[in-house]
């Protein structure tokens, strides 16, 4: 045999391989995108699943808007989303969403020398701050409730998402159930028109902001607040009790929550019931396609939530997020042998 036949099939072998090494690489790679409320969990579920499995997760923290776009698209294999579709929409576009975890939105402050926990703020002041109705921190309905802070005669400086963010969807939907004045002038939605402040991309573009700005305010997914140490509000919820943002307070919000009743778990979790309950509370969900085209991705991108459920409940309480209840993941599972086909059949299970 010649020496150039010899590389002829040579080549030849090598392409015939990598042809036939492709199925098994891409369902080893899964690539996700969408809401930053989530990621700090998502990135420790992800990180211990690639070291236990062999599985790479890819995850893209780009906001709501940008998952939904994003998953529509088919550039991703799940879309991430604080802000929950309503089924119509959802039957549109073809897709599917369930719970993946729960968490907490909250009001995050640089003020000097006021620890987390230790500024009050009512519903009406929350609102009139990120309405532009309050300006300085010593106003006094921020003073009122807190007669034992010394507050400066500073300017607030409102700091809100840039993007389109399930975050301020959450944020808005509180604002707009508490008070008048901001349905009015703003309402809630993943993109608003904010009345005053500046943009910053994602939590953690909020969260570094804020930590930067003295007198500034901001809101962010409870996790990034601690992990940046950043002191945030006390909130009275709407049993009229002063709680803090805990798992606990977590916990209350999401225990009233009426999965089963919930059209393609379309569930809002803001201004809850409870004595205990945070009233910023919000569950964030995972977007996939009904109709699937590699089945041998898509049963590895179930085979990585049923992970997550099945053994991130730890993981999740240590970053303060909720797990989701058993019931209901078992009834997310139904959904996905039900709902999520490939050539006519059944993808999960």
């Amino acid at each position: 045999m010649s020496t150039k036949s010899r590389s002829l099939l040579t080549v030849t072998a090598a392409l015939l391989t990598a042809t036939l090494v492709v199925p098994a690489i891409a369902a080893n790679t899964l690539n996700g995108a969408g809401a930053t409320f989530p990621e700090p969990i998502y990135a420790v579920w992800m990180h211990k699943y690639n070291e236990l499995k062999g599985v790479r997760v890819n995850y893209q923290g780009i906001g709501s808007s940008g998952g939904q776009r994003q998953i529509k698209a088919k550039t991703v294999d799940f879309g991430g989303s604080d802000a929950p579709m309503k089924a119509p929409d959802l039957a549109e576009a073809g897709l599917i969403q369930f719970p993946m975890v729960i968490g907490g939105v909250v009001p995050i402050v640089n003020i000097e020398g006021v620890a987390p926990g230790e500024l009050k703020l009512t519903n009406a002041a929350l609102a009139a701050i990120f309405a532009g109705e309050i300006t300085f921190w010593d106003d006094p309905a921020i003073v009122e409730t807190n007669p034992n802070l010394s507050l400066p005669n500073e300017p607030i400086t409102v700091v809100h998402r840039a993007d389109g963010s399930g975050t301020t969807w959450i944020f808005t939907n509180f604002l707009d159930k508490v008070s008048p004045s901001w349905h009015e002038k703003a309402g809630f939605g993943k993109v608003v028109q904010w009345p005053v402040g500046v943009g910053a991309k994602g939590n953690p573009g909020v969260a570094a902001y804020v930590q930067r700005v003295n007198g500034s305010v901001g809101y962010v997914e409870f996790a990034y607040a601690k992990q940046n140490e950043l002191s945030y509000a006390t909130l009275k919820n709407k049993s009229g009790r002063w709680v803090q943002p805990t798992i606990e307070s977590f916990q209350a919000a999401a225990a009233s929550a009426d999965w089963e009743n919930a059209e393609g778990y379309y569930l809002v979790l803001t201004d809850q019931p409870g004595e205990g309950s945070w009233p910023i509370a919000g569950a964030t969900f995972i977007l996939i396609h009904k109709e699937q085209e590699d089945t041998a991705k898509t049963k590895a991108m179930f085979s990585f939530f049923d992970w997550c459920y099945d053994h991130g409940d730890e993981m999740a309480i240590d970053k303060d997020y909720v797990p989701v209840p058993d019931n209901v993941v078992a009834m997310v599972r139904d959904t996905w042998k039900n709902d999520v086909m490939s050539g006519g059949k059944a993808c999960y299970k």
